[in-house]
């Protein structure tokens, strides 16, 4: 099976041997292609009216496949093609001529993948520069059986556009559509997909669509078109999807899309921070793209899309217009995670002093009704208004978490859950996050409790880098702990390699004790999740029942798709408490372990769980 995306961007490999060069510049007269074989040679470009520069190459032996290439400007500038689909040594250097159709994908999985449907789905994020000792596409894919041994059926894969340096979190990325070299090359991460596709596993690729990085975009020396200075974002003009020649600019990301999906198989996207994309045009890049998707890859396999959007915008979770499309549309829920993170640590410093007041409450009206925040002032944001009403939504709108890349790395530490949490209530909480109705999500190494920090780390140039590690010490002057300016230079240094180095994950820890016993937790809930919820949640509506019980304890009871009844009694602090009415329905899990079994116990341990499944069968009276 071969596969390629066609886009008018960047250089395409042409069926007489030859190749085509496409460049969109419209404020430069005129641009030289610089082909950097053994003897490098310069081809003057056509340029078109409405910006694009071309040339043709179809001269045998003077480009092709692997060929290096740059665009030279009229001041003498060589920059990288920012359609690149490889750019082997770095974002300053040359890029190198791709043919897709090269890989070919094994017909024997590939063939007949269609991916998974959306209520199947249990994420795993991960960075690849960090999941492995060895940093790389191969390395990810080695540990594969980890992760379906784990009940895992999707990656999320942090951004692997290429970005300067060696190291990265990957929202630094300047070329859109090259994977990181310090990754591997192309076809290394198709070998990725093709073999987790083999294992039954989706990949989903988180994509940066509000800003480029600060260091090797080169499209401010030559398109300015790219930008629009009318509205302002944390990284300057934002990006142009709605002023004058946003048309082109539109195009180039919506491509993007498509490409990740359709050349590298993909089963979906998480797009970052929709928040803080500048659009005010109808529709907007978002809904552009998913219907772009849906008219695309979408009508042949799911494809899903995940979005980030601090706005709490329910809008964009809506169900498709088209029925053609099988997809789950959903959103990263910060404020289930806020809530949970609140009720396990209480910590309340930042965004977490919008869920101190009752975050029991918080949690409920996630687990109930989605957001948390769905329309009223928010403290923490000087009375803003947040979120729009997500009670008509089905859970599966809503992925779920206890950590993330920006939950543990945004800490000045980079310390995990499994740090800050006693260990009951981290048990409380990942019996609640993976058997509940929406989809989980894991962040690598979370499943064995791991002790390396996950911290903030880059590879920028000499300036750059100490006005980051600077900048980085600045945000945490704000706080109690960091007052001292010695307390803030022990902040681990972005740009240290020994910064990066001690977030790489420790794959001898699930061998001892207490990483052993906690992966055997995560393996037993997901377990039961694939047995007993999963193949139940298909066609679930909006809405469910949740009560309190005093201060810290709620029951939440949701609907299912095949009408049975789901019921959730916690009581998630560390005193008992009674006077808990009796839920009915087959216990399916007790956390913790030995707790009394019996469902007629109107007392709830300290953090403690209970999952209760009512059949529909049952709840109609039938035997």
């Amino acid at each position: 099976m071969r596969r390629a995306h066609a886009m008018p961007f960047g250089a395409a490999p042409r069926a007489d041997g030859g190749v085509a060069f496409r460049f969109w510049a419209p404020s430069v007269p005129q641009v030289m292609l610089r082909v950097e074989n053994h003897a490098p040679a310069e081809f003057p470009m056509l340029r078109h009216a409405d910006g694009w520069h071309t040339r043709d190459i179809t001269t045998p032996g003077t480009a092709g496949p692997g060929t290096r290439y740059r665009f030279l400007l009229p001041d003498g500038m060589l920059v990288p093609d920012p359609a690149s689909r490889s750019n082997p040594d770095g974002v300053h250097a040359a890029s190198e001529v791709v043919a897709p159709e090269a890989f070919d994908w094994p017909e024997a999985t590939e063939g007949a993948w269609r991916g998974r449907p959306w209520e199947e789905a249990v994420i795993y994020e991960l960075h690849v520069g960090t999941f492995t000792p060895t940093g790389d596409f191969a390395g990810v894919a080695a540990r594969l059986d980890h992760l379906v041994d784990l009940g895992v059926t999707a990656l999320e894969i942090m951004p692997v556009a290429a970005f300067p340096g060696a190291r990265n979190w990957g929202y630094d990325g300047v070329l859109p559509f090259a994977p990181a070299a310090c990754y591997g090359r192309p076809e290394d991460f198709k070998r990725l997909v093709a073999a987790a596709h083999a294992r039954g596993l989706m990949v989903f690729l988180d994509v940066v669509y509000n800003h480029f990085g600060p260091e090797g975009n080169y499209l401010h020396c030559y398109c300015p078109e790219f930008f629009n200075p009318a509205h302002h974002t944390p990284w300057g003009a934002a990006i142009n999807f709605d002023g004058a020649r946003s048309r082109v600019v539109r195009d180039f990301f919506i491509h993007n899309a498509l490409y990740w999906i359709e050349e590298y198989r993909l089963d979906g996207l998480r797009l970052d921070a929709i928040h803080a994309i500048r659009d005010d045009g109808a529709p907007d890049i978002v809904a552009a793209i998913r219907a772009a998707i849906g008219r695309g890859p979408g009508r042949e396999r799911h494809v899903h899309l995940i979005l980030e959007n601090d706005r709490n915008q329910a809008r964009y979770l809506a169900p498709a217009e088209s029925q053609s499309w099988r997809h789950g549309v959903a959103q990263w829920n910060d404020d289930i995670h806020h809530a949970l993170h609140v009720i396990a640590t209480g910590e309340t410093d930042g965004y977490y002093a919008d869920f101190v007041d009752d975050p029991v409450a918080h949690l409920a009206r996630c687990l109930a009704e989605g957001f948390a925040w769905q329309g009223e002032p928010s403290p923490f944001r000087a009375g803003e208004r947040r979120g729009e009403p997500s009670a008509h939504l089905p859970p599966s709108a809503f992925v779920a978490f206890l950590q993330t890349h920006d939950q543990i790395g945004n800490r000045a530490f980079g310390e995990r859950l499994s740090q800050l949490a006693p260990p009951a209530a981290l048990r409380a909480v990942t019996a609640l996050l993976l058997l509940a109705p929406q989809p989980p999500m894991l962040f690598m190494g979370e499943e064995f409790a791991a002790a390396s920090p996950f911290l903030f780390f880059c590879d920028f140039g000499p300036d750059l880098a100490q006005a980051v590690t600077d900048g980085r010490r600045r945000e945490f002057a704000g706080f109690a702990r960091f007052a001292d300016p010695a307390a803030r230079a022990r902040i681990p240094d972005p740009g240290a390699p020994e910064t990066f180095a001690a977030s790489r994950l420790d794959w001898s820890a699930p061998e001892r004790a207490p990483h052993r016993e906690m992966l055997a937790l995560h393996r037993a809930l997901l377990a039961l999740r694939r047995r007993e919820i999963a193949p139940r949640l298909a066609g679930m509506g909006g809405g469910a029942r949740a009560e309190r019980f005093g201060a810290m304890a709620l029951r939440v009871v949701w609907t299912l798709g095949d009408g049975s009844a789901l019921t959730l009694t916690a009581n998630l602090g560390a005193s008992p408490v009674a006077g808990v009415p009796a839920a009915t329905g087959r216990l399916l899990h007790a956390q913790p372990p030995n707790m009394d079994m019996d469902t007629d116990a109107d007392a709830l341990p300290p953090w403690s769980v209970r999952w209760q499944l009512h059949e529909a069968r049952q709840r109609a009276g039938l035997p």
